[in-house]
């Protein structure tokens, strides 16, 4: 099997690019080789995919079975177009990363991949999308700009060839956006530790090795569709994500939980000063059963944790990303409402 990662240096990337060599794959990945380093064994070859000469050499070094995409989070619709088109003769399969935030009820209302998308064109542009000054209705920038790759990456592959795969939040070693990592530092912090809303409120984060996993399986798979990458609706908690973490850490921390209107009324910022909370009714409601009948399996999220400490404590760094500095509150504020909860 000879496969084409799109990215392949850090996360869902590399650990895409390392499933595949596990398997015994030949894997070439494509980037500008500025964030982390390839798998050992991978065949790195330079350039920007946004730039049309690198992709016709890129194509040059084809052919492949198939092409993951996981480089493209936070590009224009028209540039996966063209990198689609410039790998469609010499790919078999493309199998698109794409995420929640594309469908128009996310994160209010329970979603199935028959839900609606938002209204991306394939050949949209970065400023397609962007809020007018003074908006206040809901921020879909961000989504409308995936589902026009989304309907970039259908449009060139067709329904039997692309593969698009919706994950929420994945979790795991390498993570850059910094969810995960800041509840376990908290952890290993110890003393009263602020814990967000209900203890009993489902939540569905993957591991990052289950979505590499899914997408190489469906790399080979001979059918196209979309699939929600999620855990499984019910199976996991706030409360046991949480223990989880104090557990793995070996600390004393005790957790304390607030109700999401005291949280609210302290102006904690939801999805980034506490990761994960979020009071919106949708936010965890995404239904993956039919991602689990194609063979998504998510092991347990307290293996998550235990072995993103373990990378951690073994001297991992991820990425540097903004996103890293958005999450997690401060230990001013924290104590402000611990001390609210105690009267």
């Amino acid at each position: 099997m000879k496969i084409l990662v799109l990215g392949g240096s850090w996360f869902l990337g590399r650990a895409v690019a390392q499933t595949a060599l596990d398997r015994g794959w030949e894997v070439t990945v494509f980037n500008r080789g500025r964030s982390g380093t390839a798998p050992e064994g991978a065949r790195a070859v330079r350039g920007d995919r946004t730039v049309a000469a690198d992709l016709e050499r890129l194509a040059g070094e084809g052919p492949w079975d198939a092409v993951v995409d996981t480089s493209a989070s936070e590009m224009a619709p028209r540039d996966v177009l063209a990198g689609a088109r410039a790998l469609e003769s010499v790919s078999g399969r493309y199998v698109y990363v794409s995420t929640v935030n594309a469908y128009r009820g996310w994160p209010n209302d329970p979603l199935t991949e028959d839900s609606e998308l938002l209204d991306g064109p394939p050949d949209a542009d970065a400023d397609y999308g962007r809020l007018p000054e003074g908006w206040e209705g809901p921020d879909w920038y961000y989504g409308r700009q995936k589902a026009g790759a989304e309907r970039a990456a259908t449009e060139t592959f067709g329904e039997t060839r692309a593969v698009i795969l919706r994950p929420g939040v994945i979790l795991g070693p390498g993570e850059y956006v910094g969810r995960l990592p800041w509840w376990l530092t908290r952890a290993a912090r110890g003393g009263r530790m602020l814990a967000p809303g209900a203890p009993d409120k489902s939540i569905q984060p993957i591991d990052v090795r289950d979505v590499a996993a899914f997408a190489l399986d469906q790399a080979v798979a001979d059918r196209g569709g979309a699939y929600n990458c999620v855990a499984p609706i019910g199976r996991e908690t706030m409360s046991d994500f949480l223990t989880a973490c104090v557990l793995a850490t070996g600390g004393d921390a005790q957790l304390a939980w607030a109700p999401d209107k005291l949280l609210q009324d302290h102006d904690v910022q939801q999805w980034t000063e506490l990761p994960l909370w979020r009071t919106h009714a949708g936010v965890w409601r995404i239904d993956s059963t039919r991602a689990q009948a194609a063979g998504l399996t998510c092991r347990p999220l307290a293996e998550t944790v235990v072995d993103t400490w373990t990378w951690l404590r073994e001297g991992g760094v991820p990425v540097d990303h903004p996103r890293w500095a958005e999450h997690g509150i401060t230990p001013e504020k924290e104590a402000v409402i611990l001390a609210a909860l105690s009267r």
